[in-house]
């Protein structure tokens, strides 16, 4: 079948990735790739526009042109020994074209990057005033005045929750579970269905325990601050198995300066009495109980295999036990769900009383089934709009929750954001410290990605764990030796 397609057309692949998330930013639903011209012999059959983009000598030339004879064109003088200011020259260049040719206007502007947040925490931290950081961002990245608000915000209330943080000799961990009872439509994480893998947890835990004794005598000098236990869901490990994980952690690293440790009990059918226990037991300060919708109907759709009913029992569980930080994760743009479908989803969501609740816009990843076997969902509408993700934000005011943290992603439905809300003192401190790039965080398991931010706090190197979990315990000693060598060579 021929697919209809926008082709982005270069002379030079100078900026490809940015130009590239821009037109889709524009283009959400459609296909579209890049071609340099010795690639011309590649282009689709069916082209529904054409971005072109040309660099000579100092100068660029973009033009838009689409099957019906529409013709767009703007040029501009640039510098391409100067990269950041030639790229914010040519996505202007991009989104004032993009914008004429479609009618749309997008509400992040020509940001494409994935922390916007970043910006005015920088800017603030350099003495700019609220009036020069909104010029910046207004006359940098076009942003709407609703965005750069927002952006600024979350700014100043991550900038006070992370006022004592030791980011230079202070640390924080990731450790990732990555079995899932089963693996939702929209996923494309690493995990694993525990039905098929409980045989070989201990095995994974083992590996996971070997790892975290290095990462013990390696940091054992600094501060630990956070730690979260992500995945998967690491409520899928039996209550034995969470005992075993949480008493090898807190044997091998000093808590003296543990401020949040997070277990995401994000599926509530993996949620029991007795996980709650150990998790309340191990001092556990913060839990995520994730229902995504409180739509049976939707839950059926993507895969989720429990009931709304199951929400409620995991949740209340966790009140009883005395657990006084909870999040709840939803996500905007599910299949079928409308203005009224999120509605009802909040109003569920507001009479639980959560401490935070965390909106995401759905984003669609090329390895999610929704995207992979796409055809087999045309019937499901994707809907998002600024309407809806204004509307949670005005029912997480209900519980007295308040923005503190967001960040983007490719492919989000509606080119909107995620956005974490909090009750004053509920936030989540590693979600912060993970988006800002300000703290070295030493991520251990399948699939985990260690981020080692430099002293000078510009430098930022990534150590991948293997994502196979198979790979991931026949080659832990491997993992290990990778973190070791790039640790003694740059930090010791």
């Amino acid at each position: 079948m021929k697919i209809a397609m926008i082709k982005i057309q270069q002379n030079r692949r100078d900026f490809e990735y940015d130009i590239f998330s821009l037109v889709k930013a524009f283009y959400p639903d459609k296909e579209a790739a890049t071609f340099v011209e010795e690639d011309n012999n590649k282009s689709p059959d069916e082209i529904e526009a054409v971005i072109t983009v040309n660099y000579e000598n100092n100068s660029v030339r973009i033009e838009a042109d689409d099957s019906n004879g529409k013709h767009l064109m703007q040029s501009a003088d640039i510098n391409l020994d100067s990269r950041v200011e030639a790229k914010n020259i040519i996505k202007h260049l991009l989104y004032d074209i993009l914008s004429l040719f479609t009618g749309r206007v997008l509400a992040w502007g020509t940001l494409t990057g994935i922390r916007p947040t970043k910006i005015p925490v920088s800017l603030i931290e350099r003495g700019k005033t609220d009036v020069e950081v909104r010029q910046y961002m207004k006359e940098t990245y076009q942003a709407t005045q609703e965005k750069i608000d927002l952006s600024i915000d979350i700014a100043k209330r991550e900038l006070k929750i992370l006022k004592d943080i030791d980011y230079k000799n202070g640390y924080s961990i990731y450790i990732g579970i990555p079995f899932c009872p089963t693996t939702c439509l929209y996923c494309s994480f690493t995990s694993y269905p525990i039905a098929k893998w409980e045989k070989r947890v201990d095995e994974y835990l083992d590996a996971l325990c070997k790892e975290i004794d290095y990462a013990a005598s390696a940091f054992k000098n600094r501060t630990l601050n956070t730690i979260y236990i992500g995945g998967g869901t690491p409520t899928t490990l039996s209550a034995k198995q969470l005992d075993r994980l949480l008493t090898k952690l807190e044997t091998s690293f000093d808590y003296l300066g543990l401020c949040e440790l997070t277990v995401e009990a994000g599926r509530p059918d993996s949620v029991s009495q007795d996980k709650i226990q150990v998790l309340k037991a191990h001092r556990v300060t913060r839990i995520s109980i994730n229902p995504q919708t409180m739509n049976q109907k939707t839950l059926d759709i993507i895969g989720r295999r429990h009931t709304v009913e199951q929400i409620h029992t995991a949740f209340h569980m966790a009140r009883e036990a005395g657990f006084d930080n909870i999040n709840m994760d939803l996500i905007v743009g599910l299949p079928d769900e409308d203005m009224q479908a999120v509605k009802y989803t909040m109003e569920e969501i507001v009479k639980l009383n959560p401490d935070s609740v965390t909106v995401h816009s759905l984003a669609i990843k090329r390895a999610a089934r929704l995207n992979m076997f796409k055809e087999l969902y045309n019937e499901y509408a994707i809907i998002n709009n600024n309407e809806i993700i204004e509307m949670t934000k005005e029912y997480a005011k209900k519980i007295d929750a308040t923005p503190y943290y967001l960040y983007r992603q490719q492919n989000m439905a509606g080119n909107l954001e995620n956005v974490g809300y909090a009750k004053e003192g509920k936030e989540g401190i590693y979600n912060i410290l993970i988006m800002e790039e300000k703290q070295t965080i030493v991520a251990m398991g399948a699939g985990a990605s260690t981020k080692i931010v430099f002293p000078d706090g510009f430098r930022i190197e990534r150590i991948e764990n293997v994502k196979d979990v198979d790979n991931y315990i026949e080659r832990i000693d491997e993992m290990i030796q990778r973190k070791s060598s790039f640790i003694e060579s740059n930090l010791l």
